[in-house]
């Protein structure tokens, strides 16, 4: 087996993953899936014997390569490793751990740094799990990544230097659409959903009409057998109206529940990825819950505090603090783009190496 690999372990928004060069990872995916579940520790639901942290949020990979695309700096592939069972994922991307992606392009020589005080660097980003487009400002002062600034973001403790992400062409990216049942509301199980894609294939339905308040903790819900039986029902019988198929093993769609914001906020938000319950909300996730709210006929259009003019500001609430969308409308009101702001930090370079027993 495939004994080593140079590793990059960086924290991404409020995620935490290891990043590798594509060029430095086995050619054969089948041996590249096996390396990478022995390196993280999978399946193991401590993963005690690798890098993993025992949680999907940690549990997490990029492959990063220079891109052959015009317009586009690298091309960029998430893998989600579950914890828990022998099984190494693309069926989803990663918005947070896209934060990290440029910063780690230009540590590793992918990109050239601009260089002065207020230095900023931009990367274009091919996200190969969707097929679209995120572009990064990483700061760059000196003409080397600065991971030290003012900008904060809720479930990560201190102070880094902001990312800016800008996303084009999200909508449809795994689904085909961004309604890829033709409706802004459907009916399963006898509850109001909204299924949706706007870069992260989501169900979107409200928190009351599943039996709960939408302010419970992550602990309780997780808890809560009855609602994430529910909830798994759902799940598996959007998989098929979504495009997605069947998605028994896979890890969309996620299923966000809404509700009214409590803390001035545009919604409030719970959400299950898919198995269990987020400690915050998905980047990607984010875009696709704002982008419902706007949608009359969505099941979070009720519950939703929606800004005026072509440029709306949407802070969606989740169980730590919330995450701010900003989604820029064209003349016909729908979403023509969507921003936000991350941060990320290099925790260690080295190299990682594969369990060698039997």
């Amino acid at each position: 087996m495939f004994n080593s690999a140079p590793c990059m372990m960086m924290r991404g928004g409020t995620s935490k993953g290891a990043y590798f060069l594509a060029a430095d990872l086995p050619s054969d995916i089948a041996q590249r899936d096996q390396f990478l579940l022995s390196v993280m520790g999978s399946p193991d639901e401590r993963q005690i014997d690798g890098i993993g942290g025992a949680d999907p949020l940690t549990s997490k990979v990029a492959v990063v390569k220079k891109s052959r695309r015009e317009g586009v700096d690298v091309d960029y592939l998430f893998l989600q490793v579950i914890v828990d069972k022998a099984i190494v994922t693309d069926a989803q991307n990663c918005g947070n751990i896209l934060a990290g992606v440029g910063p780690f392009a230009i540590e590793r020589g992918l990109v050239s740094a601009n260089s002065g005080p207020d230095a900023v660097t931009e990367v274009a980003i091919y996200m190969e799990n969707t097929g679209q487009i995120a572009v990064e400002q990483v700061p760059t002062p000196a003409g080397k990544v600065s991971y030290s600034g003012n900008a904060s973001i809720d479930g990560v403790p201190g102070t880094a230097s902001g990312i800016a992400v800008t996303f084009q062409d999200t909508a449809g990216s795994s689904c085909g659409a961004l309604l890829p049942t033709g409706n802004q509301r459907d009916i399963i199980d006898g509850i109001a959903v909204t299924c949706i894609d706007n870069g992260m294939p989501v169900v979107v339905l409200s928190a009351e009409s599943m039996g709960i308040t939408g302010t419970e903790t992550r602990e309780e819900l997780e808890s809560n057998h009855d609602l994430r039986a529910k909830l798994e029902s759902i799940r598996l019988q959007a998989g098929p109206m979504m495009n997605l198929g069947d998605v028994t093993d896979k890890t969309v769609p996620k299923m966000s529940m809404v509700s009214p914001a409590t803390h001035g906020g545009s919604i409030s938000t719970r959400t299950f990825i898919p198995h269990r319950c987020h400690a915050s909300i998905g980047v990607l996730g984010a875009v696709s819950v704002a982008t419902a709210c706007i949608l009359p006929g969505s099941a979070a259009y009720p519950y939703a505090q929606i800004s005026d003019g072509q440029v709306k500001t949407m802070p969606v609430e989740h169980p730590i603090g919330e995450m701010t969308v900003i989604l820029s409308m064209n003349d016909n009101n729908d979403v023509k783009s969507a921003a936000i702001l991350r941060t990320a930090r290099k925790l260690f370079d080295g190299e990682v190496f594969a369990h060698q027993g039997n």
